[in-house]
């Protein structure tokens, strides 16, 4: 609730400043005309915040796994080709590190066996087509959507030891599709973009322990990442 609060809240302090110098003036000069909106290819980077959680689907009825979030940090580079006024066509490859904790209830009092740190380092690697409204005079709304994969470089996949010794293990490879929405301003030397995105895990990630008896995976049948993130854009 707090990290939607403060996207709004950047939101419309965004929008007072673009009031307050002129953004809706009908006599506003419109900057960067020429090199951002003609050019067919353009490029920029971002950074940005999240907070990932897991969809935990079990097989049978019993203790919930509690997922405690943790915020994390985004940072990537957008390449971006024009296919008309409206609409573009983006690769945005980047890095995601985030950290959840799987608190195992079933365990009851024993919080060293019950609890799991999972530490993630994402490549992403998404697809993205970005449908935009007419300009108008230096702010443009977008929304967008896309598909992605994703290079886990601390899933733990290739460890022989499982929860037994504890590690919980996750797929390297995974999918994903997002969804977004978010405003360009137009500045006088760059373009800036405040958004916001979901993103929804297609492939189940979990790896099951080698006991089949096990209490940690046993009843466990798929997990999935899924995340709102939130980005600053500079083309």
């Amino acid at each position: 609730m707090r990290l939607t609060v403060s996207i709004l809240l950047i939101l419309f302090l965004g929008l007072s400043e673009g009031y307050s110098q002129g953004f809706f003036n009908k006599e506003k000069v419109e900057n960067n005309r020429n090199y951002l909106d003609q050019r067919k290819w353009s490029w920029g980077y971002y950074l940005g915040f999240n907070s990932l959680d897991f969809k935990i689907d079990r097989i049978a009825e019993s203790e919930a796994v509690l997922v405690t979030k943790n915020v994390g940090f985004n940072v990537g580079l957008i390449g971006n080709y024009k296919l008309n006024n409206y609409l573009d066509l983006r690769l945005e490859p980047g890095v995601i590190f985030s950290n959840r904790d799987l608190n195992f209830t079933a365990f009851g009092n024993d919080d060293v066996a019950a609890l799991r740190e999972t530490k993630a380092a994402y490549v992403y690697v998404p697809l993205v087509l970005k449908f935009s409204t007419k300009r108008l005079n230096n702010f443009k709304p977008f929304v967008t959507g896309g598909i992605g994969i994703a290079h886990n470089l601390s899933s733990n996949q290739d460890n022989p030891d499982d929860n037994s010794a504890g590690q919980f293990r996750m797929k390297t490879t995974n999918y994903f599709y997002e969804v977004g929405f978010g405003i360009d301003f137009y500045l006088e030397y760059f373009k800036f973009t405040p958004s916001i995105k979901g993103v929804f895990g297609l492939s189940n990630e979990l790896i099951k322990d080698n006991n089949p008896d096990s209490p940690w995976t046993s009843n466990l049948d798929e997990i999935n990442t899924r995340g709102i993130f939130i980005n600053f854009t500079f083309q």
